[in-house]
């Protein structure tokens, strides 16, 4: 792991020292970026039911997306492994296509009651056939993040927030997962799967 001195790359430090921040800049950085989870990153994020996700392609192009599911779907595997799901979405699969171009990506994870947030920069990796994908149903593939920097962030702006309901369309064990209504504007244009289950479905719901 860098030192507290090579943390930041020339922009970040010529900012900070317009702002008189580079020495706070290294105390806190030196105090709080870590390269690798401890039990205490472990046992926040995996409390987590969502992050956003950064990425980018080789071209420079950024994407930021919402992640979200039950507390635990994403998992610390080991203390250089991190490892999340892809459910089914718009069939855009921006943040995966990314990925699979440049795997650079940055991981926010917020809890909205106290207002600490972790946040993870790493390199990310896809796997279509991980190991881990028999545990969590409606999965398509498995994301693993190895942390080149895993760090808190100030809690000062952060505004409390409460969970009022969580998604019913997140993917649960022994539970049909609904489709959004918004799939029925574009029934022709869904995989061939979805349309066959879909059909079935209304079969059985007409007999």
């Amino acid at each position: 792991m860098a030192g507290p001195d090579n943390f930041f790359h020339e922009g970040e430090r010529a900012v900070q020292e317009r702002f008189d921040s580079a020495r706070l800049a290294s105390a806190v950085g030196g105090a709080t970026m870590h390269d690798s989870f401890s039990a205490r990153d472990r046992d926040f994020i995996e409390s987590r039911d969502m992050f956003f996700l950064a990425t980018c392609d080789d071209q420079g192009n950024l994407d930021c997306s919402y992640k979200g599911g039950d507390p635990g779907f994403v998992r610390i595997v080991d203390e250089k492994t991190l490892a999340f799901p892809s459910y089914d979405g718009n069939g855009m699969f921006m943040s995966a296509g990314n990925i699979l171009r440049h795997p650079k990506v940055g991981m926010l994870f917020i809890d909205w009651d106290s207002g600490w947030r972790t946040r993870v920069n790493g390199a990310a990796s896809i796997d279509f056939a991980d190991p881990l994908l028999p545990e969590y149903p409606g999965a398509q593939f498995i994301v693993r993040v190895t942390p080149a920097e895993v760090f808190p962030n100030c809690p000062r702006y952060i505004h409390r927030m409460a969970t009022v309901e969580r998604s019913r369309f997140v993917p649960r064990p022994g539970v049909e997962t609904p489709d959004h209504e918004w799939k029925d504007y574009f029934e022709e244009a869904l995989p061939a799967d979805q349309k066959a289950r879909r059909a079935a479905r209304k079969a059985q719901s007409a007999e």
